[in-house]
């Protein structure tokens, strides 16, 4: 009988775990709509893509600058084998076909203004870890008011999500979609191609509020440690240092969401 680190024993392969975009699915087709126009427009230059799990259920947190970035993030982490659901306006649903893809494909709507602590956000979230997928969540709640287009004040959605139901968030920068589409403008740029350069980093440590009271000060402290971790990344793909305050909307008489000058 041979022994056990008998090196002709046959071991069983370890079975490679199958991306999530090669089982078929409503994304098949949102791909095949999406991602050849979108790399008409932009090719992406990512760095430490390997920070981005392949598998398990993740927050995903990036920076919010401009109106096409959902697009942008999707083709993201699709090259990256991951199947990108939003927390997306609810006013979307509503559009005929639109809102047909974005339920199909388990898009999560949000109420304007209601942020992610709604019933059905958040049972949403629980299904995302029951079935191992990702979300995508803009702390900022809305494209960044900054006149210099750094991270603003974040809300407490994503940050909540992540402590009440332990999903880690893995926070995302990128820088270079302006190009394509500045903030709030109508028009979008396809030539000359533009690069948008990525950046992933480690999940955000947030032990130091497990076990708190999530009351409003708790999470506000939590989102801190979230933007931090987002704008650290945009300082390094910008190579400069983003202003010692976050921008504060109501500090500068500025609506939270809509459209603004400036």
């Amino acid at each position: 009988m041979s022994h056990p680190e008998d090196p002709a024993v046959q071991r069983p392969p370890v079975k490679r775990q199958r991306s999530e975009k090669s089982r078929p699915s409503i994304f098949w087709v949102l791909a095949g709509l999406v991602v050849p126009i979108g790399s008409l427009m932009a090719r992406f230059r990512m760095v430490d893509r390997e920070k981005m799990p392949r598998h398990g259920a993740y927050i995903v947190a990036p920076n919010h600058y401009s109106e096409i970035d959902p697009v942008m993030v999707g083709m993201v982490l699709w090259h990256l084998g991951r199947l990108p659901r939003f927390l997306a306006k609810d006013s979307l649903f509503r559009i005929p076909v639109v809102g047909w893809f974005l339920r199909k494909s388990g898009q999560v709507p949000v109420a304007r203004g209601g942020g992610a602590r709604g019933a059905t956000t958040l049972d949403a979230a629980q299904k995302i870890i029951e079935e191992g997928r990702i979300v995508v969540v803009y702390p900022e709640g809305s494209l960044t008011r900054d006149p210099d287009m750094w991270p603003m004040r974040g809300k407490t959605g994503a940050a909540r999500m992540a402590l009440e139901h332990g999903i880690p968030v893995i926070p995302m920068a990128h820088w270079g979609t302006q190009q394509v589409m500045a903030r709030y403008s109508k028009k979008i740029s396809f030539f000359p191609r533009k690069t948008i350069d990525v950046k992933f980093g480690d999940p955000v440590d947030l032990s130091a509020f497990e076990g708190r009271n999530l009351d409003s000060a708790t999470l506000a402290e939590a989102t801190a440690v979230i933007m931090a971790a987002i704008t650290a990344l945009l300082e390094d793909l910008r190579g400069e240092k983003a202003p010692a305050e976050r921008w504060d909307p109501s500090q500068h008489n500025q609506k939270e969401t809509g459209r603004f000058d400036g």
